[in-house]
């Protein structure tokens, strides 16, 4: 199975998925780690993503997600897939791929991203984002104002992990 974990910066998609995963015993796999240097470099900048950039990470993750699922490796993916045409390009909706969506107050997670070091996303990307979000219809939806621990016994108990 894989959990895809989803929001906007800030939303705390990374320390989700981490702790999900530990408490599942669970692989963690970040896909911010799958995007080629120059998106990198692009959010550093602070020059928000098009679909143009997006669509080799997408390819990549997609053919991740489908390599898991055939060796039936259990992951919880952190991942923005912000768009709905996103999400079912990485099977979301499909048999063995859950989505948790992370939603919050814009003023906190603007705050979440201010108090980040050292990280390539800036707060200037945070309107873009949200501006091209597509909140999820389907899956499991998550207050983020609430503790981590409590987020994570959330997942566990709509999805029975």
């Amino acid at each position: 199975m894989v959990i895809l974990v989803m929001g906007v910066a800030g939303s705390g998609k990374s320390t989700i998925a981490h702790k999900l995963a530990d408490t599942l015993s669970w692989q963690y796999i970040d896909a911010d780690d799958f995007h080629p240097l120059e998106n990198i470099e692009k959010m550093r900048q602070g020059v928000p993503l098009t679909d143009c950039d997006r669509l080799p990470w997408l390819s990549l993750l997609q053919h991740m997600i489908e390599t898991w699922l055939k060796s039936q490796q259990n992951v919880v993916l952190a991942c923005s897939a912000l768009k709905a045409s996103y999400r079912q390009m990485l099977h979301v909706g499909q048999a063995g791929v859950q989505l948790v969506y992370l939603k919050g107050s814009n003023e906190l997670l603007a705050e979440r991203i201010q108090q980040r070091h050292n990280h390539f996303m800036k707060l200037e990307l945070l309107k873009s984002q949200l501006d091209v979000l597509e909140e999820p219809t389907t899956g499991i939806a998550i207050e983020i104002s609430q503790t981590p621990e409590a987020i994570v016994q959330q997942v566990r108990q709509a999805l029975r992990v």
